[in-house]
């Protein structure tokens, strides 16, 4: 048994080692980056790092466990050395990598991922990115990395010995030990016991970009985006000239007028952003749904400036937050969030406020790792993330996390006396599918429109619960309150997957800050719109947020664009056109729609997809 464990404990550790050792090449290489990260950031860039050199080490043990094995089974010396032939394979390209990563990085600021395959065809052009590459120098550090490998590889395997013959009880044992250990290699490929599997946002912990990317173990990486497929840099989309699509698109962004009402009492209020998982217009009384759905919200609509006619940018929680918080469009059949290197190049809104003196926090109940997240908040420089795991394990009574009144009365403990002005960002989650609530249902039946019903009717109690008592919060006079939903959903009535009716959500501003009430806003707008109607209000610049428009300009074009699975929907006072691109045919298409709109909903798929292959 001890020398079965002796192999396998051995030879995972061999490459986790190894990578470690890594990891310190790279931060030597980068001294002068590593110079500004202090003793303690240096040893969170290796803990944090850890987790995907284990994730990494136990996929590439997966085939020498099952040789392991076979040796057991057979008691055959050709399963160790086809390990040893294995390994010996594997080290020249990986240390290959991981020096090439050495000098792209300082080129190109990012960890090796695929990005290089689009270069296979002009080669030139990669080699012009490291033309000052200290040739000689890789070369040193590329020899002494394998020479390391091979020796520490050959130290451990010197004593590998055929398994001597033994009795059928002590093979059994054996043979089960060998797949259980095979077996277990899955908790460190996964990275962990978590729902969400291992990503980059795992070793994201610090505003520094340069310790979230020494982090990133570079094997590991070229594999996952070669297998996201992040180096394909094809635009899909390619429906009309590049001319004249971005001049289309930018018809539509044609600024028009000067001057927009002015809602807030104060030009530097606190803003309380609350995203609510899946809440689709068609659930909300104030919009035209069933009232004893959302009481709470439509008491809200009369207290504040409601939007009628908002879009989410798409169906994901992940897209709508990027949409929201970034102003971006949304993409097809990817998202821009997995891809932590193209979202540091986006603008936030909590940056721009944070620019201008306000605390930024953000609360969630789930795990931010998922869909890389964390990243993407890191990248908007938000000063605290709160998460599942910041929650006491008593409280996980969600399939995701904590459950909304928890959360909510989270933010509200940390509120009591916060610093001022302060952006605030809450993402709810309990409305999401499990739709488990841990208060009696409201409305009987056990179908899933029923329980998402259900569902939908304890957020809103959480929030009316929570809203109540930040009323009586000193800061609520000068607190702007924004809720808007992530995306919309197929309930009720089981939309189909491109329908406007579907994408369809709530918006809504209200709290202390506003200098008007009871207010409806009928133009037609998206998420994307919402960062720069703000901005605008508090009197800033939006010319960083491109994509986005002032939901109170009456003569900004009206318009939301969003995006389905390989299709997209352009909605205007003309009416729908939602097209697939696979068909190449419009799948809905209202009376009153012009030709126009629909080149322009075109135009916008293409530009927007282009603009995301390009960060």
């Amino acid at each position: 048994m001890k020398r079965i464990l002796f192999k396998a404990f051995g030879y995972f550790f061999f490459w986790t080692l190894l990578f470690e050792i890594c990891r310190a090449v790279f931060l030597l290489y980068h001294s002068a980056k590593t110079d500004a990260l202090t003793s303690g950031e240096i040893g969170k860039v290796f803990w944090y790092g850890l987790r995907m050199d284990l994730s990494f080490a136990a996929y590439l043990s997966v085939i020498p466990f099952l040789l392991f094995l076979n040796e057991v089974a057979f008691r055959k010396r050709v399963f160790l050395k086809i390990v040893s032939v294995f390994t010996y394979v594997l080290l020249p390209i990986l240390v290959l990598l991981v020096t090439i990563d050495l000098e792209l990085y300082s080129a190109w600021g990012f960890r090796l991922d695929s990005t290089p395959l689009q270069y296979l065809n002009t080669p030139a052009e990669m080699l012009a990115s490291t033309a000052s590459a200290p040739v000689w120098l890789l070369a040193l550090l590329y020899l002494l990395l394998l020479v390391i490998g091979v020796v520490g590889y050959r130290f451990l395997s010197r004593n590998w010995a055929v398994s001597p013959k033994r009795g059928v009880k002590q093979l059994s044992g054996e043979l089960l030990l060998s797949l259980f250990l095979l077996a277990l290699l899955v908790l460190p490929i996964r990275g962990g016991w978590q729902q969400i599997p291992l990503n980059q946002s795992d070793v994201y912990f610090s505003s520094k970009l340069f310790a979230n990317h020494a982090g990133v173990n570079v094997p590991w990486n070229v594999m996952h985006s070669l297998l996201k497929k992040n180096h394909n840099t094809k635009n899909p989309y390619q429906y009309l000239d590049e001319k004249q699509a971005q001049a289309m698109v930018q018809e539509l962004y044609q600024s028009k007028n000067d001057s927009v009402p002015s809602l807030l009492r104060v030009k530097k209020p606190n803003v309380l952003f609350i995203i609510l998982e899946s809440y689709t217009a068609k659930f909300i009384g104030a919009l035209g749904g069933p009232v004893e759905v959302t009481p709470n919200f439509n008491a809200l609509a009369k207290e504040g400036i409601l939007f009628q006619n908002i879009y989410a940018a798409g169906d994901r929680s992940e897209k709508g937050m990027v949409a929201l918080l970034s102003g971006y469009p949304v993409q097809t059949t990817t998202s821009i969030i997995k891809t932590p290197k193209k979202t540091e190049r986006l603008p936030q809104f909590a940056s721009e406020l944070k620019r201008l003196g306000y605390g930024t926090s953000y609360y969630y109940g789930g795990e931010l790792a998922f869909a890389n997240i964390k990243s993407y908040l890191i990248n908007g420089q938000y000063d605290k993330l709160v998460e599942k795991s910041d929650f006491p394990s008593e409280n996980y009574n969600s399939k995701w996390g904590v459950h909304d009144h928890i959360l909510f009365d989270r933010v509200l403990a940390e509120h009591q006396n916060p610093k001022q002005p302060f952006f605030t960002t809450v993402y709810t989650l309990s409305s999401h599918e499990p739709y488990d609530i841990p208060i009696p249902v409201k409305f009987p039946g056990t179908d899933e429109e029923t329980r998402f019903k259900n569902a939908f009717y304890y957020t809103d109690w959480a929030l009316g619960r929570f809203l109540s008592a930040a009323k009586k919060m000193p800061w609520w006079q000068n607190t702007l309150v924004v809720l808007v939903a992530d995306h919309g959903h197929h309930f009720p009535g089981r939309d189909q997957n491109d329908a406007p009716s579907k994408f369809r959500i709530p918006l809504l501003m209200t709290g202390g800050a506003l200098a008007v009430k009871d207010t409806v806003v009928t133009n037609i707008g998206s998420q994307t719109d919402l960062v720069s109607t703000l901005l605008q209000q508090m009197g800033q610049p939006t010319h960083q947020f491109a994509w986005s428009k002032n939901l109170l300009d009456a003569k900004a074009t009206p318009f939301a664009f969003y995006v389905f699975n390989d299709g997209f929907g352009m909605v205007s006072p003309l009416g729908a056109v939602t097209f697939d691109n696979v068909s190449q045919k419009p799948i809905l298409r209202d009376p009153g729609v012009t030709d126009k709109q629909v080149e322009q909903g075109k135009a916008y798929m293409q530009t927007s997809f282009g603009d995301f292959l390009k960060k």
